[in-house]
């Protein structure tokens, strides 16, 4: 009995210890690599809006989530050595800013969970299988929005009423850039509009394109989703003042720039929807399993700061379906 007794103490103490020793063990933080093919200023509202539903979902930064932030500073060729010194410290999930991001994540590792946080053409650039069924390790948010083009085109008619020729500014080799052209080219059929497409493929050649735009007797220009505007756009919004040309952008940073207008996704929204994905991951669900999301909000934003400088009137009934004006 007295060995019994003995014996039961010693197990209840070496228990104890084991549950002290346990206790002391940190909780292995989750870590999410951020993979940016920009600058830190390009992309800021969109990852304060990533914290912000973080936040929202209960995670505070350097205490139960830990975030990793790689930019390649417009520089794309950085990409995949980025992505894999994310996956060297051990990131649980990536997450994609763009087509770019996620074409670099997504050729390092086919198991690691990756998070979009928008792509234009998930199925098309090869991502997912499909937006209902990804069936891969990729899953989040889309940009897929057919009549986004039409109405971009529509809004620039109804402001410049006698717009027959139109600018079409992009990267060819940009994902996305030749559905994007196709869709253009049927919408402005439709509205009796001649397109000019620009290739831009580099910084340098931005002002060589507004003055050839000139040449063709482009009235007004539409500039498409590329990692070469994102680091540009101060640049882009002075030559379209400096040339007089009426300009709709692809996101609303170019319009807080100094552009003149943009109708497009709120990809703020887009960012911060992405935190629920991440979260979904952490607790168990596979990305395979997890439908790819698509735009619910859009986003008119008209700077009429620009629009008083290339002397152009914006019409009241455009103004009025505005969801912001600078003014």
């Amino acid at each position: 009995m007295r060995n019994q007794k003995l014996y039961n103490l010693l197990i209840s103490v070496v228990l104890a210890t084991v549950s002290a020793a346990a206790a002391q063990q940190p909780a292995k933080i989750p870590r999410i690599g951020f993979l940016i093919a920009s600058s830190p200023s390009a992309i800021t509202p969109r990852v304060e809006a990533f914290r912000q539903g973080l936040r929202e979902l209960g995670y505070a930064e350097g205490k139960n989530i830990v975030i990793e932030f790689r930019f390649a500073e417009g520089k794309i060729d950085r990409l995949p050595d980025l992505a894999a010194e994310l996956l060297r410290l051990k990131a649980d999930i990536l997450f994609s800013t763009g087509p770019q991001s996620t074409r670099a994540a997504k050729e390092i590792s086919s198991t690691i969970p990756i998070v979009m946080g928008f792509d234009n053409d998930p199925v098309g650039n090869g991502f997912v299988a499909s937006l209902a069924r990804p069936g891969g390790n990729i899953t989040g948010l889309s940009t897929l929005a057919p009549e986004i083009s039409g109405k971009q085109l529509e809004l620039l008619k109804e402001i410049v009423p006698r717009l027959s020729h139109v600018g079409v500014f992009g990267t060819s080799t940009q994902p996305g850039s030749a559905q994007a052209i196709k869709e253009i080219e049927l919408a402005a059929g439709a509205l009796g509009l001649k397109v000019h497409f620009f290739d831009i493929p580099g910084p340098k050649d931005i002002e060589t394109a507004f003055g050839r735009a000139r040449t063709a007797r482009v009235e007004a220009v539409l500039v498409l989703n590329s990692t070469v505007f994102n680091s540009q756009r101060a640049q882009i919004a002075e030559l379209s003042v400096k040339h007089r040309l009426p300009t709709i952008y692809w996101a609303t940073e170019f319009v807080e720039a100094g552009g003149l207008m943009t109708y497009s996704v709120s990809f703020t929204d887009l960012f911060r929807r992405a935190a629920f994905y991440v979260d979904k991951i952490l607790k168990g669900a596979k990305p395979a399993d997890l439908p790819v999301e698509q735009p619910t909000k859009f986003d008119l934003v008209i700077n009429l700061k620009t629009a008083k400088q290339i002397g152009l009137t914006i019409p009241p009934n455009v103004l009025a379906r505005a969801d912001k004006v600078i003014r």
